[in-house]
């Protein structure tokens, strides 16, 4: 039986070389056993992978589409035969990551930057988002993402952490509306809403075992996480934040903690990649170390 694989790499020298003759040269063979190899090879796939003139060779379509699936596999081929020649894990090539904005600059890039650092061969992009985008249609190799995740078939999802979630209000709402003594109590106020994917974040808290959402009344919406603790900081209202970002306002007493004897609910935090029967090394790698280090970064903040 054939290898499927037979004549990639001598296309991809012939396309990296600019020319048949070329590649050739480079391989030590005569131009037309690159030729012929070539020809085998397009038979075999059914398509044709090059426009060829008399004076100039062109990739097809066809050729382009596996031109960019070649290169990334021989870029993977490359860093698993590194790795197993030296013992160590080699990372090459570009790594391209989305990431939450807030959460993403403050706990998430830190790791992802020493791993960088690791790894000179490693070229890096964070692109920092609240919005959820098509992974494949924009090109990232992987997005971090917080909270409940959407069903889809198309993903590949694992659980990097959580968000210890908190209700809190500035003593100065207190001082004028009074503290809730009971989650019942929390329809009586003001809240200060998260805008997840154009809408308002439920409060979920656990009530005898049993999660419950809560929606009080607001007049403050926003996607951002610090502008949110800032309106609550300010007296505006009652926000339902994480823990690592309201810590240091709480140990000033900027802010209290509402409702402390109550269970509050824990959101995931996942990372996400397209579904693929070889994950890249670099992600595997990637996903990895923020499984290991990120529940650390976030409770250094707590």
């Amino acid at each position: 039986m054939l290898n499927r694989f037979d004549g990639i790499d001598l296309f991809l020298q012939v396309v990296e070389s600019g020319s048949f003759a070329r590649a050739a040269e480079r391989l030590h063979l005569s131009r037309s056993a690159v030729g012929k190899g070539i020809a085998r090879l397009e038979s075999r796939l059914g398509v044709r992978l090059f426009q060829r003139t008399t004076r100039s060779q062109t990739l097809t379509a066809e050729g382009d589409l596996l031109l960019e699936h070649a290169q990334r596999a021989h870029g993977e081929m490359e860093s698993a035969q590194a790795l197993l020649e030296s013992g160590k894990q080699v990372l090459r090539g570009r790594l391209r990551v989305s990431l939450p904005v807030l959460f993403g600059r403050r706990c998430v890039a830190p790791v992802l930057t020493e791993l960088a650092r690791e790894h000179p061969e490693l070229i890096l992009e964070l692109s920092f988002s609240d919005r959820v985008i098509n992974l494949v249609d924009e090109g990232f190799d992987f997005a971090v993402r917080n909270g409940q995740l959407e069903d889809s078939s198309e993903l590949v999802a694992r659980q990097l952490s959580w968000h210890d979630m908190r209700l809190c209000a500035a003593p100065s709402y207190l001082a004028r509306y009074g503290t809730p003594d009971s989650p019942d109590k929390l329809m009586q106020h003001q809240a200060i809403y998260y805008m997840n994917r154009s809408r308002p974040l439920e409060w979920q808290l656990t009530i005898q075992g049993q999660m419950e959402r809560f929606r009080p009344e607001g007049r403050l919406f926003m996607d951002d996480l610090d502008a949110i603790a800032d309106a609550a900081e300010a007296g505006d209202g009652i926000a339902w934040l994480p823990y690592w970002l309201i810590n240091e306002r709480l140990h000033s007493k900027r802010l209290v903690q509402i409702l402390p004897d109550t269970a509050g609910v824990r959101l995931p935090i996942h990372a996400v990649w397209p579904k693929t029967r070889w994950l890249p090394l670099k992600v595997r790698i990637a996903v990895d170390r923020l499984r290991e280090k990120l529940p650390l970064r976030i409770a250094s903040k707590d």
